[in-house]
């Protein structure tokens, strides 16, 4: 067979109408309906994070949030009841007499009185 066999063939088979039943043509019309991508709606706009939210994300969640308020209070503590270990550890540090005057931070109403 050579091509110009292969060129008769090919106009001979273009000579001759093809038939497609419509029941063929009906089926293949629906799957291609069927793969058509179907229309979405549009995507809803993100609601804007109130203050507390962002406030609540930025610390890392519950986890951070409970990390830093443990600190928080801890840090109170310490400053409140000073523990006699860490005037221990001061104290080998230090190993000189420091003297370190009381500040009264929350002064009383007397304090405001008082003339001169």
């Amino acid at each position: 067979m050579t091509n110009s066999d292969l060129d008769d063939l090919f106009a001979a088979v273009r000579q001759q109408p093809v038939a497609v039943s419509d029941d063929l043509m009906a089926r293949v019309l629906q799957d291609a309906q069927a793969e058509q991508p179907v229309a979405v709606g549009l995507a809803r706009p993100k609601r804007r994070q109130g203050f507390w939210t962002g406030l609540f994300a930025a610390l890392g969640g519950a986890g951070g949030l409970a990390g830093l308020s443990t600190a928080a209070i801890a840090g109170v503590w310490f400053g409140f009841a000073q523990p006699t270990a860490l005037t221990t550890v001061t104290d080998s540090i230090w190993q000189t007499e420091v003297a370190v005057e009381t500040v009264d931070i929350l002064p009383g109403f007397d304090d405001y009185l008082s003339e001169g």
